[in-house]
This record gives structure tokens, C-alpha cells and sequence, in this order.
């Protein structure tokens, strides 16, 4: 199964990679389009960062260089849960801003819009997927269930042991009490 993953990671990742590096070398294209998104989201970051750029340009590139880093990792099986949640972070303002088929009257820009919109949401789809894929081997929520099981029966033992212990003792002691000397 693990040449399986691995390419279906490679495979998932080309599309991030590519458009990163793209989108990094000429974000100016893209302008136009995620203005509307970045004055809607530069008052959240002024007020949550004021140190931080809020032209769009700024954050085309930023954006990119999240995808082709986070398309990079997911396809070298590094941190690839981290990365697949982050690439598809960055996935959801790409697409609303790129792709709003809701706004076009032309139909064919609206049908174009609304086949790469339902794109990018399969590509999500496989995100979230390889977000959760833990690779055959027990996830988070089953360790720590098993670890808490494992520490109960622990100190059941122990307190067990204890009682016996005790019991061992107190015999022990009335025996000897018993005893002349």
C-alpha cells in the first residue's frame, strides 16, 4: 500500500507545487481577481497583525509559496498530515476568490468558473483524506484511548498488589506478636 500513498501524495501535490511556483514568479496576473478577497480580509489582519502586509500582491505570493512548500512536503512524505490541512487552507480563499461562478452572467465563464470551483473542491476532498490518513497505523485518538486502558489496568495491579501487601503484613505482624521474645 505505501507505493500506493506515495504516489497518490506526488499526484495530489503536482497541482500545489506547479501553481506555486507559478503563482510566486508572476502573482500580478491574479490581482484582479483576489482584490475583492483581500479587502475583505485586510481589516482581519490589520487588526489581528499590524505589522503584516495586506496588498494583495503580498498575499498572492504568500499563498503561493504556502502551496509550493506544503505541495513539496506532502510529496516528499514529510509532515504530510500538517501539510495537506495547510494546503487545503490555502485552497479555500483561492477558490472562492478565483473561481465565484455565483457572479458570472456569461454562461460559459459561469460554466468554466463552476467545473474548476468543483475541481478544487475534489482536491480538497483528497486533502482532507490525506489529512486523516495515518498510514495503517493506530491515530492519536486510539493511542490515547489505549494508553489510559493500558494505565487503569496498571493501577488496578497496583492496588491489588497493595491489598495483598497489607494483608501479607498485618498477618505477618500479628504473627509475630505471637511470638515470644
Amino acid at each position: 500500500m505505501k507505493p500506493v500513498r506515495s504516489l497518490a501524495r506526488v499526484m495530489l501535490s503536482g497541482v500545489f507545487v506547479f501553481s506555486g511556483a507559478r503563482n510566486l514568479q508572476n502573482p500580478g496576473r491574479l490581482v484582479p481577481a483576489a482584490k475583492p478577497m483581500t479587502d475583505r480580509i485586510a481589516p482581519l489582519i490589520e487588526r489581528a497583525a499590524p505589522q503584516l502586509p495586506t496588498d494583495p500582491e503580498t498575499l498572492i505570493r504568500a499563498n503561493a509559496a504556502t502551496q509550493l512548500v506544503g505541495g513539496l512536503m506532502l510529496a516528499t512524505g514529510k509532515f504530510t498530515r500538517p501539510a495537506a490541512l495547510v494546503l487545503a487552507g490555502t485552497l479555500v480563499p483561492s477558490t472562492v476568490a478565483g473561481h465565484p461562478f455565483w457572479t458570472n452572467d456569461d454562461p460559459a465563464a459561469r460554466n468554466n468558473n463552476q467545473i474548476h470551483f468543483l475541481k478544487n473542491l475534489g482536491l480538497l476532498g483528497g486533502l482532507l483524506l490525506a489529512a486523516a490518513d495515518t498510514e495503517g497505523k493506530p491515530g492519536l485518538r486510539w493511542r490515547a484511548g489505549h494508553r489510559i486502558g493500558h494505565s487503569r489496568r496498571s493501577v488496578r495491579r497496583a492496588v491489588r498488589t497493595a491489598r495483598r501487601e497489607a494483608r501479607i503484613a498485618v498477618r505477618s505482624a500479628s504473627t509475630a506478636r505471637r511470638l515470644p521474645g
